[in-house]
């Protein structure tokens, strides 16, 4: 037996990504856009067990934050562990390519999807629920307050958020 997660990274900032929403009547909502640095989400999903391991970051997303995050997330395996992933350069280079090795002497064993097939990842789903579902106006406050709100949902998920693969 083995535990399957699936892997992405998704970018949060102050840019509204609200579809639409409720407001008394008469009332006009307004979000204001505002311009500021993205917060990055980093995350392993394991859709039988509702489990999430995520790590945020400011930083520009490249091959050494990726390698750094599948670091944290192999030392801390139990067990068996197969990743599923996107073919992004930053998961099919050189560079991460060698690290595969170490990797497997952890028990964690990576498997690409086919080249574009987002539908076939299902943390794309949670980054979806986590931009246009679950976010509150409160989040577009401040690159302070959109952090909160991100490890809120990443704190609670499983318990106050949760998405069902049924």
């Amino acid at each position: 037996m083995f535990d399957l997660y699936y892997f992405d990274e998704s970018g949060f900032s102050l840019d509204p990504n609200v579809p639409y929403a409720w407001s008394p009547l008469g009332e006009t909502l307004s979000v204001p856009a505002k311009r500021s640095k993205q917060l990055n989400v980093l995350g392993f999903l394991n859709t039988h067990d509702s489990g999430l391991f995520a790590s945020t970051t400011y930083d520009k997303v490249d091959t050494d934050v990726v390698i750094a995050v599948f670091d944290l997330f192999a030392q801390q395996l139990t067990k068996e562990t197969v990743v599923v992933l996107d073919n992004a350069s930053m998961h099919t280079n050189n560079k991460f390519k060698a690290k595969m090795a170490g990797w497997e002497q952890q028990g964690l064993t990576l498997f690409y999807l086919p080249p574009y097939s987002p539908q076939l990842n299902p943390i794309e789903m949670l980054w979806k629920h986590m931009k246009y579902h679950w976010i509150e106006f409160d989040a577009y406050a401040s690159i302070e307050a959109m952090k909160a709100y991100v490890e809120k949902v990443i704190i609670g998920y499983g318990k106050e958020c949760e998405i069902s693969f049924g």
